[in-house]
């Protein structure tokens, strides 16, 4: 099961929306956004600036990003920057004892402490500083047409100064499989696994109404379980059942159930929610042992036919390494009969038959009671 692009822009955009990240920029084929705090501790991995952050209580500045869903039409929209020389506002003072085209200068082989005979004279001191006959800092001759860099530590070692700074957005390509992708199904995983929500409500807006009395709510409680059945081939299924808290009446397809209904995580106005009367580790067990029958029910040939099939396999590798184990060397045949251990569990582990379940995620949802559930 795959994503295509639209798919993985709307998945992105509703997490960017509950996140409460800015967006700066929208486009068919690309989103640049201000990532939320939340969603910046999120996707950048970084420990430390929010180990300050909490230190301090600074207010944090969260980074920009581009999540790019057609890099095709992305890249004929913002084509790349041409490099053409040295960028504008970057001195190209050369460093010392070089010119600027990086051959030795005219100082080089002169004895320390002394300028070559072709030095202009020194500046008057009487001079005021940083006017037009200020003096040059030793060591650092200014380019042509450049003022002087002053003693700087990238002009000295590096000869030249950077004067204008452009900041850095990270562009990621979101298609399926890809590492941000994968960071943003991840935060889903871990935020979404348990919910709290309740169906809406507005109170009617008639004078007499507003006295009528509150409505009440039960409570369901709801399961997302994913059911693997596996051998040397794998089936995936998933099941959404609920149970509600004040009956035990359990419920499938729940989450159909549950979706042309408007959820809010407050309680509504006016609303009051029925004491439950099963604990929720009874509720898990129910929803358990009714997995446990649904899955009772189904036709199992499947890990009958993977029964033979392992079955055959370990006759195979036991053929051929007993026959090997004859023939071998004393020296080698603890080496092979390791390989032999090994081959024999992985036999084990990719044909057995075998049922996994687990749970994804769950919730509690609390909706109108049966006398008084919304049309």
């Amino acid at each position: 099961m795959s994503m295509d692009s639209v798919q993985i822009r709307s998945f992105v955009l509703r997490y960017l929306e509950a996140e409460e990240c800015d967006i700066i920029e929208k486009h068919p084929a690309y989103v640049t956004v201000k990532l939320s705090p939340s969603a910046d501790r999120d996707l950048t991995h970084r420990p430390y600036y929010w180990s300050f952050v909490e230190r301090t209580g600074v207010t944090p500045e969260t980074m920009t990003c581009t999540f790019i869903f057609d890099p095709d039409v992305y890249r004929e929209l913002h084509p790349e920057p041409r490099q053409a020389g040295p960028q504008a506002g970057v001195s190209t003072a050369a460093p010392p004892g070089m010119t600027a085209a990086g051959q030795p200068g005219p100082s080089q082989g002169t004895a320390p402490g002394t300028l070559p005979a072709s030095s202009s004279p020194a500046p008057d001191s009487s001079t005021a500083p940083g006017t037009a006959g200020s003096s040059v800092t030793p060591g650092m001759p200014p380019a042509a047409g450049q003022p002087p860099q002053g003693d700087s530590i990238l002009g000295r070692y590096f000869g030249f100064v950077p004067t204008t700074y452009t900041a850095r957005v990270p562009r990621d390509e979101m298609t399926y499989g890809s590492r941000r992708l994968e960071q943003i199904f991840a935060a889903v995983r871990a935020k979404g696994r348990f919910v709290r929500l309740f169906e809406a409500y507005t109170p009617p807006s008639s004078q007499a109404a507003q006295h009528a009395q509150t409505v009440p709510y039960e409570t369901w409680l709801a399961v997302n379980y994913k059911v693997e059945l596996t051998c040397d081939m794998k089936r995936s299924e998933f099941h959404s059942i609920g149970i509600q808290l004040q009956t035990g009446e359990i419920r499938e397809q729940f989450q159909e159930w549950m979706a042309p209904r408007k959820l809010t995580p407050r309680l509504p106005a006016r609303v009051y929610v029925i004491p439950d009367k099963l604990t929720l580790p009874r509720a898990v067990l129910f929803l358990e042992q009714h997995m446990e029958q649904k899955l009772a029910g189904y036709d199992h040939q499947w890990a009958m036919h993977a029964n033979i099939r392992l079955g055959e396999e370990q006759s195979r590798v036991r053929d051929y390494y007993e026959a090997l184990l004859r023939s071998a060397e004393p020296d080698v045949r603890a080496e092979i009969d390791s390989q032999y251990e090994r081959r024999t569990q992985e036999v084990e582990w990719q044909y057995r038959p075998r049922i996994q379940i687990s749970a994804i995620n769950c919730g509690l949802f609390h909706i109108p009671a049966s006398n008084g559930r919304l049309s």
